[in-house]
């Protein structure tokens, strides 16, 4: 169950893509998108929107209620905003090019006290800003909550724990947690999860549009690079 003291999604998978030494991000670009497409789901599960079951597939709006979390608030206070219906895969990148979302959201694990934050220079030139963990206790947690949903076949889990899966995987950020060889014997249980879950079903548009983004990104990207050589 989640409560006001639990790490919200967006702030799980972003725990999962921060280095936990260096605090900083070693699970390459995409996870900004998951983190999109988990505060989009964050906004689901709290019954605040839902996506329509028709072909059109819009997101509307249930509930304006703040949460109090800023982020969140400032994704609902976007669609509130809006005078036309969107579709989920606007709403996804919408969030996940948030002013700063990566930053703003390691200060509220810093808050909560799973972070610090500290400052190095790369190449001994430029400053950054980086977040080590300070407790690693909410990751191991976490990292064992997608260990069982992943390699072993119970159907004792929470929706919660489903959708970071779903979203990880389809940002392509679990071969980065887990052995690739292990995952790909298990991709049938991954596929299960994704697809079969009743809260990943709520959340289905969500992961659908992480997996549009990255794919997106993964033409952009070198063409990118080609273009500029």
């Amino acid at each position: 169950m989640h409560t006001e003291n639990s790490l919200m999604m967006h702030e799980e998978i972003l725990l999962l893509a921060l280095h936990d030494e260096k605090g900083t991000t070693s699970l390459g670009g995409w996870f900004a998108n998951a983190m999109g497409g988990a505060l989009f789901s964050e906004l689901v599960l709290r019954k605040a929107i839902a996506v329509s079951g028709d072909k059109h597939k819009k997101v509307s709006l249930l509930d304006s209620t703040l949460s109090g979390e800023p982020i969140l608030d400032e994704c609902l206070t976007l669609i509130r905003q809006e005078k036309k219906e969107k579709k989920a895969t606007h709403w996804v990148t919408k969030f996940a090019n948030l002013k700063d979302l990566k930053n703003r959201t390691a200060r509220r694990l810093v808050f909560k006290g799973v972070l610090t934050e500290d400052q190095d220079k790369v190449l001994g030139l430029f400053k950054r800003t980086i977040f080590p963990e300070a407790d690693h206790g909410p990751e191991a947690e976490l990292r064992n909550r997608l260990h069982r949903a992943i390699f072993t076949d119970t159907q004792d889990l929470d929706g919660r724990t489903v959708v970071v899966v779903a979203l990880s995987n389809a940002a392509q950020m679990l071969n980065g947690l887990f052995d690739k060889k292990e995952l790909k014997s298990r991709k049938e249980r991954i596929n299960q999860l994704t697809n079969g879950d009743v809260a990943a079903q709520a959340t289905k548009e969500a992961v659908e549009a992480v997996q549009t983004a990255v794919i997106v990104s993964a033409v952009i990207v070198p063409m990118i690079v080609t273009s500029g050589t």
